[in-house]
């Protein structure tokens, strides 16, 4: 990876890299202002964000208006700038009330701002909570955003966030044939980076358009500002729901076992207290965990909405939920589920096309090779120890980019 390509900022002269101790609390790098802001000073700043950037309890955006930093635009990622609309929901530009700044929605009509949105930008931000597992789409919205700032030569800083599943690596490494907006790069479900080490990744790897890849540097590319105190040995505890059906520790934990049920004709529990902790089907025994999904705030129209469905409620505290899962993904509750579900030829949503390449489960897993061993009866056991070789490959080159000690 060519040094001028990235400037990682380290301003805490007594912290031990990457150590973490009881007296000293993980703070993202949004509240190391002392850091990033020289770096603002007298610019034009374009900002991607939403509500999980902030300084204490106070949106990043007014932080920073407070602090005389010039915001003339900002961009929002799925479920908007502020983070209330529904998971898909596309979003149209506005005026954010709060601030009066510009809103340029970048999950709509477009994915990454154009040379015209940047005419009047300086400098570009980025602050994001990520939650570390690999068709949360705001990886691909940092992709994008990276690949027009490089393409059209402005500076990127990148305020670096902890990543609560950033403490193991598991999961089916995604074939670029299935790229889409739910994984853009050949990753594991569950990656264990942060976002400024992802952004590292995608860069020293060329993994980015070839203009991007081979843009001039400017004063400087982009800077990763890091989070203090954290480690891959942390188990970081969010203090904001980073997306509508994201409202727990339990179901942040579960999302990289449990998303895959999008993919199928099963609920994946949205539209309940409890998305991705629950899931199941009308179709299942009476005898299994009975709940119906109803239009919620941010599940407006929830698949099997209004119909009674039995299945599992795997909800519970956090630090439990970690322990059980003990640090993998586990595949048995999709196993059983397609074990146990009736219609099997109807279990998996059929796209219009027919093409494996475009089963919307197919894009989640990352490659057909999941859906096959499914139909095929494989064990769960069968399936993990297919992943391992491209898991092996993948940890080699993860180990190159990483800001903080490792697990």
């Amino acid at each position: 990876m060519r040094n001028f390509l990235i400037i990682c900022l380290i301003s805490l002269v007594a912290q031990i890299a990457g150590a973490q101790t009881k007296n000293m609390p993980i703070l993202p790098a949004a509240y190391r202002t002392e850091v990033y802001l020289p770096l603002l000073k007298g610019k034009k700043v374009g900002i991607f964000a939403n509500h999980t950037a902030t300084i204490g309890k106070t949106h990043l955006v007014d932080s920073l208006q407070k602090l005389g930093v010039n915001i003339t635009i900002a961009f929002g990622p799925e479920h908007g700038f502020r983070g209330t609309a529904d998971a898909g929901e596309k979003i149209d530009n506005y005026i954010d009330q709060a601030t009066g700044i510009p809103v340029i929605s970048l999950y709509g009509k477009k994915r990454r701002p154009s040379t015209e949105d940047l005419d009047n930008v300086d400098v570009l931000l980025f602050d994001i909570q990520d939650v570390g597992v690999r068709y949360y789409t705001f990886i691909s919205s940092l992709q994008e955003y990276m690949e027009a700032a490089f393409e059209n030569k402005k500076p990127l800083i990148i305020l670096d966030r902890p990543n609560p599943n950033g403490f193991y690596v598991d999961g089916p490494v995604l074939d670029i044939k299935y790229k889409s907006f739910v994984g853009m790069q050949p990753v594991p479900v569950v990656y264990g980076m942060t976002i400024g080490e992802y952004a590292m990744m995608i860069v020293g790897e060329k993994w980015l358009t070839p203009k991007a890849n081979n843009s001039k540097d400017t004063a400087f590319h982009f800077q990763i500002i890091k989070c203090a105190n954290y480690t891959h040995q942390s188990k970081y505890i969010l203090p904001i729901k980073p997306s509508p059906n994201l409202p727990d520790m339990s179901a942040i934990y579960l999302y990289g076992s449990t998303c895959y049920f999008e993919g199928t004709v099963f609920s994946e529990g949205r539209g309940t207290e409890h998305p991705f902790s629950i899931f199941g089907h009308p179709s299942l025994s009476n005898q299994l965990y009975a709940f119906t999904p109803i239009s919620r705030d941010g599940a407006k129209e929830p698949k099997l909405k209004n119909q009674l469905c039995y299945g599992w409620n795997l909800y519970d505290d956090g630090n439990a939920v970690a322990k059980k899962l003990n640090n993998q993904i586990n595949i048995d509750y999709l196993v059983k589920a397609y074990q146990l579900f009736p219609q099997k030829d109807s279990f998996f949503l059929r796209p219009k096309s027919g093409n494996v390449t475009d089963y919307f489960f197919n894009k989640l897993a990352g490659n057909n090779e999941l859906r096959e061993q499914l139909i095929a009866g494989k064990t769960s056991a069968e399936i993990k120890a297919s992943w391992q070789p491209k898991l092996n490959e993948f940890k080699i080159i993860r180990k190159k980019y990483l800001l903080y000690k490792d697990f």
